[in-house]
């Protein structure tokens, strides 16, 4: 039943598309907290948005894109290579799909974490702020677009299938505003949940009527919205979420909506083994990686062309290739892992292409560590903070080229090395025009020093 203490009570970000309360109270603040980021009339934002593939567990270079095939047989790359449509430039042999179409990314071989640690360090800004990138970029835009779209979002395999594990919390938070605020986290849809439930109109029209009636009525709910500032600025906002909500938004997180054909050509099910690997207790996120990978950067596309700008795509720590009771080693890892990695990546940069979004989405695809020149003895790699994989795609960025050099046995930078603060400048630079930024008023100096004080990468982004 409907009530007035149901205004007051709000509701978890879960749930903020919720008729009986979303409506009443949290989703007009997040609309609200969106004009105001929105407000200042200069032209801020780009238009173009980032899907971050968050390659956890710590994926190695000799094995991706640095191979070092030249070298002794302990430090090249244990899966072999394969020629890429770069001259020159070879990738490892599990990934031929993402090779042929090297000429369409940019490709870093001097990118240094600087330790070894499992910690999400790409994703969550290493700064005082401990924040998810995206919650930098939502806090600069706003947490909503006008048609109620989620600036920052974040999906895991149990995004698309609910046997599949969420975001895994020991190594850091990937869910982290830190003192940004909650209103700024990023949204995670959850498949088997309430969430598209949640943001389906579920209550008869003459129901949501009578709703808009009272919500006109209770002049209680206006102090709640503190930085409304007016009557009419509340009227407005409540006005606009229940036109979030008759919207359908909820669509863009619905796969079923989707072409059956392009759901197959993204679908990475078909690497799945369910009778393999049962030895390593890390079978499960193994399997739920080939069961997903496809369907969640397929979600990722349709969720930036309703206006999502920070996309996180995480795998789930199947990168972790240590050859132990939970782990697999390079050559059985990347059979199970780079194959349907390989597979994805090339769907989505395909689909981008033909959709004409090439330079409106940029692809970030990197880990938290790399791995250690040698191999161990029993086919696993440690460890290794000096030398870590990362190449992007999309956004407008200068592609078909390496930067950068490694060291001949790909340990170490030889030429500069760029850092996860060159990272971060590169992405933000493609979302944000800097000078409008910098302009920006009210944004906390935390945030803007994260945003302006560092260099892109060379070579990427004008």
């Amino acid at each position: 039943m409907f009530s007035f203490s149901d205004l007051r009570k709000g509701m978890s970000r879960r749930d903020f598309l919720t008729v009986g309360s979303a409506a009443g109270l949290s989703l007009p603040m997040l609309l609200n907290a969106r004009a105001l980021g929105a407000e200042s009339g200069r032209n801020i934002a780009t238009g173009k948005s980032v899907v971050f593939l968050m390659m956890h567990g710590g994926p190695s270079q000799f094995e991706t894109w640095n191979p070092k095939d030249s070298t002794n047989a302990n430090h090249r790359s244990a899966t072999g290579v394969v020629q890429t449509s770069v001259p020159g430039l070879r990738f490892g042999a599990t990934f031929p799909k993402i090779a042929a179409r090297a000429d369409r990314l940019a490709v870093i071989h001097n990118y240094q974490v600087e330790n070894g640690n499992h910690d999400i360090k790409p994703v969550v800004s290493p700064h005082s702020l401990n924040a998810n990138l995206g919650s930098l970029f939502a806090r600069v835009v706003g947490p909503l677009r006008a048609n109620g779209m989620p600036t920052n979002t974040a999906i895991f395999p149990n995004s698309v299938d609910g046997r599949g594990p969420g975001p895994r919390m020991n190594f850091g938070n990937f869910l982290s505003a830190g003192p940004l605020g909650a209103s700024y986290a990023p949204f995670v849809p959850g498949a088997g949940g309430q969430m598209q439930q949640n943001m389906t109109l579920n209550v008869a029209r003459d129901r949501l009527d009578d709703r808009r009636s009272l919500l006109a009525q209770v002049d209680r709910l206006r102090r709640h919205i503190d930085a409304a500032g007016s009557v009419a600025a509340v009227d407005r906002f409540t006005e606009q979420a229940f036109d979030v909500i008759l919207s359908g938004i909820a669509s863009a997180f619905d796969l079923s909506r989707e072409d059956p054909r392009i759901v197959a050509k993204y679908d990475t099910s078909r690497y799945e083994r369910p009778n393999s690997w049962a030895h390593k207790n890390n079978r499960n996120n193994y399997l739920a990686h080939s069961r997903t990978l496809g369907k969640l950067l397929l979600m990722a596309r349709r969720m930036v062309e309703a206006g999502a700008g920070f996309v996180t795509v995480n795998t789930e720590f199947v990168w972790d290739m240590h050859q132990d009771q939970n782990n697999l080693g390079v050559v059985e890892g990347m059979d199970l892992v780079g194959t349907p990695f390989d597979h994805a990546v090339a769907a989505f940069i395909d689909d981008l292409e033909a959709r004409g979004l090439a330079d409106k989405v940029l692809l970030v695809a990197t880990g938290e560590i790399g791995r250690t020149p040698g191999l161990q003895a029993n086919g696993g790699r440690n460890h290794w903070g000096r030398l870590t994989p990362l190449f992007l795609y999309g956004g407008g960025i200068t592609h078909g080229q390496v930067i950068g050099q490694s060291t001949r046995d790909g340990g170490e930078p030889a030429t500069d090395p760029q850092r996860i603060p060159n990272l971060i400048s590169t992405i933000m630079h493609t979302v944000f025009n800097i000078g409008e930024v910098r302009l920006l008023p009210n944004l906390p100096t935390d945030v803007l020093r994260v945003l302006t004080e560092q260099r892109p990468i060379p070579g990427l982004v004008g």
